[in-house]
């Protein structure tokens, strides 16, 4: 379990995450939304320990929640120049008794053997993704992890997280599509203006995109309604 609780996190004098509270349950896949600004990245990178907090805490256990607790797939993903993708994975460490590499790759399919810079988006992302999974943590995060994957390497990340839950480990999933959410996640969370305004689970999903949406319905229907 991870427990966030009055955390707060700003840039200068920006506050970003005000106060935010949240509890994330194990065995659980769940779903962080918001809109763009809300603070999601932020919320991420500071579980993740890339960015320092103002106050407030968050605790694994009733421990302080550490990099080495968790494995992190991050919106963009860096990668050294003139590396394979067998040499990029390499990088990663996996506990001992777990798959190696080429087994990993029976699911990505990826030319291992070539150079990175020669790789579509996609083949990147599969890339990144096997390197997250490969180290087998407790508590994985994954910020837009659909981004740039086609049809069936979308449902074989669905699978994955599926997967994953079975084992008990605890999933951060955010996406801008609540589609590919809703089909996966036990709880989905919303972030707006720093703070976790509502969480809803699965069996409460009908009016989840209402909920999320109406301010922005009724903000921009009289304006679409004046031009169209």
């Amino acid at each position: 379990m991870v427990v966030i609780e009055n955390l707060c996190v700003s840039y200068g004098d920006h506050q970003v995450l005000d106060n935010l509270s949240l509890t994330l349950s194990e065995n659980y896949v769940h779903g962080l939304v918001g809109m763009n600004g809300a603070g999601k990245t932020t919320l991420l990178n500071a579980m993740a320990g890339f960015i320092s907090i103002n106050s407030g805490t968050i605790l694994t256990q009733g421990m302080p929640l550490q990099r080495v607790n968790l494995s992190f797939l991050e919106t963009e993903n860096f990668f050294y120049s003139n590396i394979t993708g067998r040499e990029y994975l390499g990088l990663f460490k996996a506990p001992p008794g777990s798959s190696d590499i080429d087994e990993w790759n029976r699911l990505f399919n990826l030319p291992l053997n070539q150079l990175i810079e020669g790789y579509s988006s996609g083949m990147k992302r599969k890339l990144a993704l096997a390197a997250v999974l490969r180290q087998d943590r407790k508590l994985v995060i994954l910020d837009e992890p659909f981004n740039g994957l086609d049809l069936e390497s979308s449902r074989l990340l669905s699978l994955i997280i599926g997967r994953l839950k079975e084992r008990g480990t605890l999933v951060l999933v955010t996406s801008h599509i609540l589609e590919s959410l809703t089909g996966i996640c036990d709880y989905i969370h919303l972030l707006r203006n720093g703070k976790i305004v509502f969480s809803r689970d699965k069996g409460n999903f009908n009016n989840l995109e209402q909920d999320i949406f109406k301010d922005v319905d009724q903000g921009y229907s009289s304006l679409v309604n004046s031009i169209l």
